[in-house]
């Protein structure tokens, strides 16, 4: 495969799952400001700036966060300029893609207009939930149109590094507010995980718990340890070959690591040094990044930008 097309098929995967879980991030932290007259909204927006790496020009309220991480086309941070960026690089690649894959990111991005005037006008919460859906949909378009080749493991390894960065810093939003204990059920919903979270423990959202389920859980599929589990598989599918010693590169060690880490830690311990975990695993998906650019990408000229770059 040209690493052009592999780099673009990376990137794709990486921007669809950033538009996604940015208005998962999002979604949560308007309705609290929006529900709870007590939330220190200035506080909330700094928080958010803060771990989506927006360093300049903080947003003081959470319409400015909006403008600035929800409609913001030329920052890839934002969901409207991840959508973008994820189109662009498909476009360049469109035949290694299916029709239904471009079809789902062209129609997205000639609705977003429309869409980003009526969230201004009427209010945020359909915006999010349209953009979940079709980000939904182009993986359930990937999974049932995509050959199980290097171009459908690129685009699963993309949507894995970032599930985990995005994951992290979820939590790292909710573990940073004023009132964390407020957060959690909150932050299940985010992700998706209240049900089953419900049917997995049968009890109450308690904190402990839910960064069990959310960090450690080997079934759910959008825990840290089961993106970080899945990106690693498609890894070695890519590059296969390996000495007598040691990974096969370096992308495969440090995802190794962090594999291994998470699997042999202790559940009661997932509070001990937690906001430095979740930086730490944001800091490896950069190095995991980095290091699959090196091995497989050299010299391609591809979109592509971390968030972990805003942070350097």
């Amino acid at each position: 495969m040209l690493s052009r097309v592999a780099e673009a098929l990376f990137w794709v995967g990486r921007y669809v799952e950033r538009a996604e879980d940015t208005a998962r991030l999002l979604d949560v932290h308007f309705h609290q400001v929006v529900a709870d007259p007590a939330t220190d909204e200035g506080e909330t927006c700094r928080v958010l700036a803060a771990v989506m790496g927006v360093d300049a020009d903080t947003p003081k309220d959470i319409r400015e966060t909006l403008e600035v991480l929800g409609y913001q086309a030329d920052n890839p941070s934002s969901i409207v300029g991840a959508l973008h960026a994820a189109r662009q690089n498909a476009r360049g690649v469109r035949e290694s893609l299916s029709g239904d894959i471009w079809e789902c990111l062209n129609t997205t991005h000639n609705e977003l207009p429309q869409r980003i005037e009526a969230a201004r006008a009427f209010g945020p919460a359909p915006f999010f939930s349209y953009v979940r859906h079709r980000a939904a949909m182009l993986s359930g378009h990937a999974d049932a149109t995509m050959s199980r080749d290097h171009g459908f493991d690129f685009l699963v390894l993309g949507r894995s590094v970032e599930r985990v960065d995005m994951t992290a810093r979820l939590l790292a939003a909710t573990v940073s507010t004023p009132s964390p204990e407020d957060g959690w059920l909150a932050t299940l919903r985010a992700c998706s995980a209240h049900e089953a979270y419900l049917r997995t423990y049968q009890r109450g959202v308690e904190p402990q718990l839910v960064l069990e389920f959310l960090l450690l859980d080997r079934l759910f599929p959008r825990s840290v340890f089961h993106a970080v589990v899945v990106g690693e598989e498609a890894l070695t599918r890519l590059d296969p070959t390996a000495g007598r010693v040691g990974a096969g590169n370096e992308a495969r060690r440090a995802i190794g690591r962090t594999r291994t880490d998470l699997e042999f830690l202790p559940a009661e311990l997932v509070f001990e040094d937690l906001p430095k975990r979740l930086h730490d695993l944001q800091t490896v998906m950069s190095e995991v990044s980095d290091a699959v650019s090196r091995r497989f990408f050299g010299g391609s000229a591809t979109i592509g930008w971390s968030l972990e770059e805003s942070l350097r």
